[in-house]
Parts: structure tokens; sequence; C-alpha cells
């Protein structure tokens, strides 16, 4: 049959794209469908005004939150998904991440693996996303199998006074790890150019470490691998005992098209794999495909964040800022016997970013003219975990759209990581009494749109009562059903989420090759 594969993929980010790569060399044909087309490379990539105000390449969708008020989500429908517009910040989840662990407001629950088992596959996602970094900084750093593959990226003057200001207030500040194609020794001959239109920006050299440039289009180089574009998957139908999928229902370029595979995998992001399974519901799964647990869409979490621009008293004349992170609050803080999160940096602000932001207009003005704001300001994300809960969930409306209720979860871990970095601003060459919040890098002030660091809605467990897939991320009820993206984690930590995704990408994929009588077999890789 024309359109029968072995695997099919739906969606081609972190999950997806690293998955189609993994299968790749192993002679299996593989379809991998994207519902958008591939991100335009043009100037406007580097457009400041275009990316950041005018939100160019947020793709169009229309969800509605709990009371029905409709929203535009910030997502990126894309070869290569999210990772597009990524800040290319590649960090394991801590080894404490993975048991249960108790926070000042709830408990964040075990997985069913340990960071033991996923280790191998973070050096292996390492490897291919060419992460920048150095082990051994990081006091909260787990155990690695190998050292990072390229060098940490280096500080510019004045992350690096930071650098040295935090490791004399007793601190231990590391270099981020970073997925960039930069050849630091040599930059007459690198891909990266260490530019500032990195974090948030699509970049036009392909140098960024994105799903796209690292796994899509080396997989794409093998001839048993097959993307199509425009191609959103509406639909799974099973067997009549609703105990496999038997096609994957497609709505491409506006004419209706039907796929099998011997396996399919949902990689569509949190909100979208919910979405996809709640609407292919059957007399066999009335509540929606895999969710007899009931878990399908619930538990979702999206990281408790806050993006702060301090003022620097001496000028910032760093370009490429995201090279610092702090992960010394992660566990616990002072006087505070619970995690707090992590600190790190944030590509640096530019004046265009600040049009419309009336925290900096109001509350800097006096103090700062708008044109100095930007030759000052040093910016930080201060990230907290997210604490999964049920009733924050995706549920359907009657038309079918996404429908996100969320609560927030862990506000008083985030607000005493919030007010203990503001405690440090004077120690750190910062005007104490100037940090103020961001939206631009959110490209929203409407906290639910933001879901860049979307999570938990098919969670992976043991127990089939109370999670959506067992720990091969295989669901429990349908036999050939798999998910490979962030909607499978039970927790969500305090760090970017994008490396575990890829490292649990690559494991779920030798249990696939294995179930498929494949080996991989050699992988291609991206030069610089």
């Amino acid at each position: 049959m024309p359109n029968a594969y072995d695997v099919i993929i739906i969606g081609s980010g972190a999950g997806g794209g690293t998955l189609a790569m993994r299968i790749a060399p192993s002679g299996k044909r593989v379809l991998l469908l994207e519902r958008g087309d591939y991100l335009p490379r043009e100037p406007q990539n580097w457009d400041t005004a275009e990316v950041f105000v005018e939100n160019r390449y947020i793709s169009a969708d229309t969800w509605y939150d709990s009371k029905g008020k409709k929203f535009q989500p910030q997502v990126h429908y894309f070869v290569g998904g999210a990772t597009k517009l990524y800040g290319a910040a590649l960090y394991r989840l801590r080894p404490e991440d993975f048991g249960e662990l108790r926070h000042h407001d709830g408990v964040s629950p075990a997985w069913p693996i340990s960071y033991d088992v996923l280790e191998p596959y973070y050096t292996q996602a390492e490897q291919l996303y060419q992460v920048h970094g150095a082990r051994g900084e990081d006091p909260t750093e787990g155990p690695a199998s190998a050292p990072y593959p390229f060098p940490p990226v280096a500080h510019e003057p004045r992350i690096q006074q930071l650098s040295d200001d935090l490791s004399a207030g007793g601190f231990h500040p590391f270099h981020a790890p970073c997925g960039v194609l930069l050849t630091e020794p040599n930059l007459a001959y690198s891909t990266c150019v260490k530019c500032s239109n990195c974090d948030g920006f699509p970049c036009p050299l392909h140098a960024k470490s994105d799903a796209e440039v690292m796994a899509v289009r080396p997989a794409l180089t093998y001839d048993n691998v097959t993307l199509l574009t425009n191609a959103h998957a509406v639909r799974l139908e099973t067997n009549a005992a609703g105990t496999a999928v038997t096609e994957v229902i497609v709505d491409h370029e506006g004419h209706q098209e039907r796929y099998s595979a011997d396996l399919v995998v949902v990689a569509a992001g949190a909100a979208n794999t919910a979405k996809l399974l709640l609407a292919s519901a059957t007399d066999k799964h009335r509540n929606g495909l895999a969710n007899g647990s009931d878990q399908v869409g619930r538990n979702y979490m999206f990281h408790t964040c806050k993006a702060v621009l301090a003022m620097s008293t001496e000028p910032n004349r760093t370009v490429f800022q995201k090279t610092l992170g702090l992960n010394d609050f992660y566990l616990r803080g002072p006087d505070f016997d619970y995690p707090m999160g992590n600190i790190q940096m944030l590509g640096k602000s530019q004046a265009a970013m600040y049009k419309g932001e009336k925290p900096l207009e109001t509350k800097l003005a006096p103090h700062f003219a708008l044109r100095d704001i930007a030759d000052h300001a040093v910016d930080f994300w201060l990230s907290t975990e997210d604490l999964p809960n049920p009733d924050n969930r995706v549920t359907l409306t009657r038309e079918g759209s996404v429908q996100l209720t969320y609560n927030g979860a862990n506000e008083t871990a985030s607000d005493r990581l919030y007010h203990q970095f503001k405690s440090m601003l004077g120690d750190l060459g910062m005007h104490p009494d100037h940090l103020v919040h961001r939206f631009a890098y959110l490209k929203t002030d409407i906290p639910v749109a933001g879901v860049a660091h979307q999570a938990g809605t098919a969670r992976f467990g043991n127990d089939p009562s109370t999670s959506v897939l067992n720990a091969d991320c295989r669901a429990h009820e349908v036999d050939n059903l798999y998910v490979v993206d962030t909607s499978v984690f039970p927790s969500i930590g305090a760090v970017n989420p994008a490396l575990t995704a890829m490292a649990n990408a690559l494991r779920v994929g030798d249990h696939l090759l294995q179930r498929l009588g494949a080996t991989a077999g050699a992988t291609a890789t991206v030069n610089r």
C-alpha cells in the first residue's frame, strides 16, 4: 500500500524529530507528519520588532480558557516545532527530579524510570544536538558518562563579572549548557556568529541546534524517511477491539488523507497530543483514545516562570548573554527547606522589545530614559517547578478546539526565588531597587498563553489506573500507540524540558527498533 509505513510520527519537534533521526538509519519506512511548514529563512528572522512585537512567527490557532474566552496560544507550528524559536538551553533534569520531591505547596511525583536509566540517552542527546557546557561547575548536576561534546560558550566581560561576583558571594554559577553550532576559537569558520538575535528568534544561518537542523534534515538524507508538511493529524482510528491504531486521518492542505503504520507515535506537544487523543474517542474508548484512566489532558504543567530585567550600574555591552546559570536554590533555599528553582540568563534585551511594556515605561522611566534601558539591562529567567494538578487540564470545546483550564501552582517557592534573587542585586553590580517583570520573551501578557514549556497531559507510569502510558511510553490500552513529547512527563522539574524530551525520544526509539527487529545503524551528523 502506498500510504502504509512501519512508523508514523506525528510532530517534528524535540520529541518527534529526534525519534525520526533515531529510526532513520534502520531502513524502516518512516512518515513524519508536520502540521506546519518550514519556517521561512528571511531578513525578518532577525528583526526584533517583527519577532517580539508583531509576533510574526506565532502560528495561528485559537484556544479557549476555562471561562470559554478565546486566546491566541504562543505556538510555533513549523518543521522542528517549538525548537525553531527556543533559546537552545539544553539542561538535564537533576537526579532528584526523577523521585518524589516534596515542595512547599505540594508534591512532585516520581517517574517510572530513574535518572540512571535516562543518563546514557542524555549523553547521546547532547552529542546529537552538539551541546556546549562544562561538567563539575553545578553542584546539583547528576553523574554523566561523558563530557559535553563541546566546550562551554565563553562569558562576555559583564557576564564574567557577574559570575565572579556570584562566586565571591559563595554561590556556584556555571556555564549554561547551550546548543549552538559555534566554533569559538575559529569564528571565521563557525556557523554561529554569536549574535544578539538567538533567544526567541529563528536563526537564518541554521546555527541553532534545533530539531529541524540537527534531526529532521539529517533523517531526510535516508530514502526511507518521508516528511509531509502542512499535514494536520486530526484523528486516530482503531480496530474494532480498540486495541491498535489502524489509520491516521490527516488534513493535508485542505484534503483528507489516510495513512497506516505498524507503530504510531504522537509528539504534537502537550496540548495538541491531548487534543488528538481526546478527539479520537470510539465506542471502546468513550472518553478519548487510551483514556481509561481519565488522565489524558490532565496534569498540564508549563513552569512557574518570571522573565525579569535588572539594571546594571555599569553599561552592559554583552551581545550573546545566555551563558550563565545558577542552581544554588534548585533543591532548597536559605531559611526555606524546599525547592525554589533555577536562575539563568535570557538573551540580551533590545530597545525594540520594550514597546508597550508598561512596567518598563512606568517604573524605570523616572530614573532612566527608555533609550538607555537596553544599554544597562541584564536579563534573567527565574524558573520554579510547576506541580501537577489533575484539574489543570486540556479538554475540547464542542467544536473540537483546545480548552485549557489552569490555575497556578507552587507560587510560594516562585516568590521566594524572586525575592532571594532581588536581595542579591546590590552585590552583583545592579541597582537593588530596579527589578522589572518582562513580557516580551513570553510574547504575551496572558499567562495561560505562554506554552513554550508545556508538559504533562499523557503521563507515563507503572499503574494503568493513574497513567496513560507505560514506562516505554506505550499506551496501556493501545498496543501500537506511543507518545514521545513532554506530554509524558509526570513532573517538569525547574529547567528547560527540551533535552529531556530529546533523550527520552532516543530511549523510546531504541525500544521501537527492538520491537521492529531493526538496529539503528550509522547516524548522520551535522557539520559545523
